[in-house]
């Protein structure tokens, strides 16, 4: 199977709360994870997560830093997953697309939520690299 390319978006907001959304299609339906989904056309990567939060939350980012590469497999899909730094600077949050729910939530409050695979690991070490982008900006 050939990898698909696709992206994602951490986005933290000032109360440290990160961007989630409940997955509305296959694969993991149901669970929740950060916006994001496949690269269309010839948008750029930066384009792509622009794109993927407002159809999915409502709310228009400003894309930032790489934060990690994720790769994932199952038995009808390969992702090669690119997680970016993002915060917001406009819209309204409202779920939308192929997103059932998406809200901000509290960091402490994510182990109560059926998470994608190693959504949590992703966060944590986000979590650095979103405090030093932030205070640049």
């Amino acid at each position: 199977m050939i990898p698909v390319v696709a992206v994602g978006a951490i986005v933290f907001d000032g109360e440290g709360r990160v961007l989630l959304i409940e997955r509305g299609n296959p694969p993991n339906v149901g669970l929740w994870s950060v916006p994001g989904g496949r690269l269309e056309g010839a948008e750029t990567l930066a384009q792509a997560v622009a794109r993927e939060v407002r159809e999915e939350t409502g709310l228009l980012v400003e894309v930032g830093a790489l934060s990690c590469v994720v790769e994932r497999m199952g038995d009808d899909h390969h992702f090669v997953i690119l997680d970016y730094l993002a915060r917001v600077i406009g819209g309204t949050l409202a779920a939308a697309s192929d997103a059932r729910a998406a809200r901000f939530v509290p960091t402490d409050e994510l182990s109560t939520l059926p998470l994608t695979d190693g959504l949590l690991a992703v966060l944590e070490r986000a979590r650095a690299t979103h405090a030093a982008w932030s205070t640049s900006h």
